[in-house]
């Protein structure tokens, strides 16, 4: 790990206001609220397997590293199953519970392979021993045994072999990625009980595996061949990879209308597929028979956004609704088409799962407390033992009007009046929003006496499909339009102080955090920039292969094709105009956002000597080991307290 950060020790201790120098809240010990708020053993919500209920598998915290764990419900026995030293996330139980599927990249730079572990515990192997590593696109395990594996890879320059593997241990990597020579894009392979994989589909856009029947016959795939990476298509195809079906909104990509795969119904012999559409202008639910070719409208009458998911007998859904920020979940009856709310708190609700038992298992949190896995029968499904996350303040809403429509932003501030130093932390994405949810960054920046603004600009998901698609072409310029008339509010509603407003966000929120700082250099104190996209041309070469296609979609082509929008939405167009202190943070393996556009920008700033500073650390798209994430948000704080005179 490269620290590059020249930080001087702050005047005030790490526990002491930005604002005032009054202690900010501790716990025992005196540990900072904060930092507690990190360090408070957490857990996802259990995965559990369709023949096997009880068997789950679910993420925790608990040793410091987000990793892997098994859980057997019936005995209550629990056990780890990754033990990495930069973390592990991504996980699947075989149906009949008998195996755990993990991947398994190189210290976060999300490039690798499927490993497999028993449930009961035992030795690793290769999931797949002949597939070479790629960057994950789905994956569904069937109940004969067959496995459908979707890979993405970089186009190999000049026909280089790239990381081609053919041994799946992950050794080998280069700086260009490849497939064996071959060209980059997304593939399909078939992995049959016995067999060896073999590629049923390929594509030079992006594309990946969205389910495989109950009976393992039919496989579900979402694909952009229309060149919309924003709107998919679905086909459903057999095992040889034979064309069942084709449903396509986007009519060969003239209309920008997606798909997305929700899941098959979990019944022998029913070959319905669970499809979420946006024909009304929204996120919503529809059953298709791929085989049949018959189409099944939901009349779920509800605002926002609307997942679903089947019951396990398939005669009922899950419905996961979103609107204006908040999420709450549904019952609807498919064959009296009867919808019933399932009672659960103001909030948000980042997933859910209906168990066998008829009662449905939800992760749930607000901005004021922290998370939890509750069950509707009124009991908390997983509690991780260890001292328990403190609260923070709850969140107020702010509805501003902008150039484009009214924007929704989020806002949460320490006791007293203002104005307040201020924080507009912006999220990444850019097809995300923020919401009523638990974030313990946000805490930390109240507890320190700051109030934090959080907007959901155009480009978010959650309010409808032309506020989404809305910031295609002019990216980047379209999001900071409504930032700043959000912040035009905060500093006349007397909420912020307009001589202390920091621009700061991750990933898609660091890339408008550096275009911020040089297309509005009057608006902010400083910026705080973490895994950014700084140089957009440079980015684009080097991202991974499904960020290209989203590139292309987002600015109409590559750099060499719309070379006028790269540059007016590249933050090293404008970097010579920055005129206040910058914070930028990198994983040095990220493929996102890729360490050496960061650079560039970096020298830039370097070349006019603009105070800033750069922490550079060992790993992806951000750090999965608890310690770390703690670091990072110290070393920000330290970086405003001292450029802000506190």
């Amino acid at each position: 790990m490269t620290d590059e950060t020249s930080a001087r020790s702050s005047a005030l201790p790490a526990s002491a206001s930005a604002t005032t120098g009054a202690a900010v809240p501790a716990g025992a010990g005196g540990v900072p609220d904060w930092e507690l708020r990190f360090r408070a053993p957490r857990a996802g919500l259990p995965e559990w397997a369709e023949d096997a209920p009880d068997r789950s598998l679910f993420v925790s915290n608990a040793t410091g590293v987000f990793e892997l764990y098994a859980w057997d419900r019936a005995t209550g026995a629990q056990r780890q199953v990754t033990d990495r030293p930069n973390g592990t996330t991504d996980g699947v139980l075989s149906p009949d519970g008998q195996w755990i599927w993990w991947f398994r990249d190189t210290d976060g730079d999300e490039f690798g392979v499927w490993m497999r572990q028993p449930f009961g515990g035992g030795e690793d192997e290769p999931a797949v021993p002949g597939l070479a590593p790629s960057y994950p696109a789905g994956l569904a395990l069937g109940r004969d045994g067959t496995a459908v594996v979707g890979r993405s890879v970089d186009e190999s320059p000049d026909g280089a072999h790239g990381d081609d593997d053919s041994d799946g241990d992950g050794a080998g990597r280069e700086v260009a990625r490849g497939d064996g020579g071959r060209e980059g894009g997304s593939s399909v392979h078939v992995v049959r009980p016995g067999g060896e994989p073999v590629e049923i589909y390929r594509h030079p856009e992006s594309a990946g595996v969205g389910a495989l029947s109950y009976d393992s016959s039919l496989i579900a795939l979402e694909h952009t061949e229309h060149g919309d990476a924003m709107h998919s298509a679905v086909r459903v195809v057999t095992l040889d990879g034979a064309t069942v079906a084709e449903l396509d909104d986007t009519k060969g990509g003239a209309e920008e209308l997606g798909l997305m795969v929700m899941g098959f119904a979990p019944v022998a012999g029913d070959s319905r597929l669970l499809v979420g559409h946006q024909r009304g202008g929204r996120w919503e639910p529809m059953i298709w028979n791929p085989v049949t070719g018959e189409e099944t409208a939901l009349a779920i009458d509800l605002p926002g956004d609307i997942g679903a998911g089947w019951s396990p007998d398939g005669s009922a859904l899950l419905i996961e609704h979103s609107h204006q920020a908040r999420g709450e979940l549904w019952w609807y009856d498919l064959a009296t088409r009867a919808l019933s709310r399932i009672e659960t708190p103001a909030g948000t609700v980042s997933g859910a799962t209906a168990r066998p038992d008829g009662s449905v298992e939800f992760l749930w949190s607000s901005a004021a407390q922290p998370p939890e896995i509750r069950s509707t029968t009124g009991r908390i499904v997983l509690d991780p033992p260890g001292p328990k996350a403190p609260g923070s303040v709850p969140v107020s809403d702010a509805w501003v009007e902008g150039p484009g429509g009214r924007v929704h932003a989020l806002v949460q501030k320490p006791a007293g009046e203002g104005p307040f130093p201020c924080v507009f932390d912006i999220h990444g994405g850019p097809t995300w929003h923020d919401s009523d949810a638990f974030a313990s960054g946000t805490a930390a920046w109240v507890d320190h006496g700051f109030a934090v603004v959080r907007v959901n600009y155009r480009g978010s998901t959650g309010y409808g499909r032309e506020w989404t698609d809305a910031l295609k072409h002019r990216v980047g310029l379209i999001e900071l339009e409504d930032i700043a008339a959000v912040r035009e509010w905060a500093v006349e509603s007397g909420l912020a102080d307009p001589e202390r407003l920091v621009l700061s966000g991750g990933s898609w929120g660091g890339y408008l955090t550096l275009l911020g700082l040089g297309t509005q250099p009057e608006s902010w104190s400083l910026g705080l920039a973490a895994v950014p996209v700084a140089d957009y041309v440079t980015a684009y070469h080097d991202e991974m292969e499904a960020l290209k296609a989203m590139d292309r979609t987002l600015l109409g082509g590559t750099p060499e094709e719309v070379p006028e929008r790269f540059e007016a939405s590249s933050p090293l167009t404008y970097v010579d105009k920055v005129r206040v202190p910058v914070y930028i943070s990198a994983g040095v393996n990220d493929p996102r956002c890729p360490i050496r556009q960061v650079e560039n920008y970096v020298r830039r700033l370097e070349q006019r000597g603009v105070p800033h500073e750069v922490y550079r650390y060992d790993a992806g798209h951000g750090s999965l080991v608890v310690e770390e994430r703690i670091k990072q948000l110290r070393m920000e704080i330290d970086f405003v307290r001292r450029h802000l005179g506190m």
